[in-house]
């Protein structure tokens, strides 16, 4: 059991230990006890580079034979097929730590293209989920459209990542369009636009999308800036009750182009209320509707940990 007072890392530890998948462990591991001595006993991983490649070995058990990832990475998708949201998720783990390059990238690139639909962007879902369980929110069909939650995303990644593939020239021009022609959006679509945006390599046309897309935010009541009073708004058609969105979500960093929406007391009440969250068990919450218990389990220590790192990336303390 954790200890009475421990800090704030100290419980997200143990709650990691308690109920992480091995992913996630090694996540935490590289992310937070790298060079440390915080755990409860004491202990530290000290070399970076190991701690990378235990992150990189866990990842790999998710891969296809097809070249992207499957095997319910992402928790609300199961069963063992490929999917383009389970490869966004890899390449985000790969991305932090400092591995998304190389040969395996390249694969990853060579799946993106195979599943990508005509326009040459990707799929939320594709057909091979049929016939397993997923959210039901996410609807399988055997011809799915582009979407902006895929690609955006992946798009961002890339780009930041200075990856340069043929599959990257169309996706790149179809989140220009949608991005830039977005009229009336949803929380989750303007996340995926920010991680297009923040990683587009034309700053100056990102800069000028990200500042509409931040009025079309605060216009259109996308966003909760007074978490004491998120009772009383309104959350977006489909999406579950109390599945508020807060500036620290748009903003995971401060050098994010969706920084500039919200002023310092905006920021800071977010980040407040972020911190706040940690739950008596050491975990965060997840904030979005459960459709069985697994997922749930599976998406606390990941949520816990992007909590964690949003809150050293703003500078708040975590010890």
């Amino acid at each position: 059991m954790v200890r009475s007072g421990a800090n704030a890392l100290v419980r997200a530890e143990h709650f990691v230990w308690l109920t992480a998948r091995v992913l996630e462990q090694r996540r935490f591991a590289y992310h937070f006890l790298t060079g440390t001595a915080g755990s409860p006993r004491g202990t530290a991983t000290t070399d970076a580079t190991a701690a990378a490649d235990a992150v990189e070995t866990a990842l790999a058990a998710y891969l296809t034979a097809d070249g992207g990832y499957g095997h319910a990475l992402e928790p609300d998708l199961r069963g063992p097929v490929s999917q383009p949201l389970h490869t966004a998720h890899a390449l985000r783990v790969l991305d932090a730590i400092g591995r998304c390059g190389g040969r395996r990238v390249e694969r990853v690139c060579r799946y993106l293209t195979e599943v990508s639909t005509p326009d040459g962007a990707l799929p939320a879902l594709t057909p091979a989920l049929h016939g397993y369980p997923s959210a039901p929110w996410i609807p399988v069909v055997d011809n799915p459209p582009s979407d902006l939650l895929a690609t955006g995303p992946v798009v961002g990644l890339l780009h930041r990542n200075e990856v340069w593939h043929a599959w990257l020239f169309r996706a790149t021009d179809f989140c220009w369009s949608v991005v830039e022609n977005l009229e009336k959006s949803h929380p989750y679509e303007v996340m995926a636009a920010v991680a297009f945006l923040d990683g587009a390599p034309d700053r100056p046309r990102a800069e000028a999308a990200a500042r509409r897309l931040g009025r079309l935010v605060r216009d259109q009541g996308l966003v909760v800036l007074d978490p004491e009073r998120a009772a009383d708004h309104p959350v977006p058609p489909g999406y579950g009750p109390d599945e508020h969105h807060f500036p620290h979500d748009f903003a995971r960093t401060p050098d994010s182009l969706a920084r500039h929406w919200f002023t310092d007391a905006e920021m800071a009440r977010s980040l407040d209320f972020l911190a706040a969250g940690q739950q008596e068990d050491g975990g965060w919450p997840i904030r979005w509707r459960c459709w069985a218990p697994g997922t749930a389990l599976e998406w606390r220590p990941i949520v816990t940990i992007e909590a964690l790192l949003t809150l050293r990336a703003h500078g708040r303390p975590l010890d």
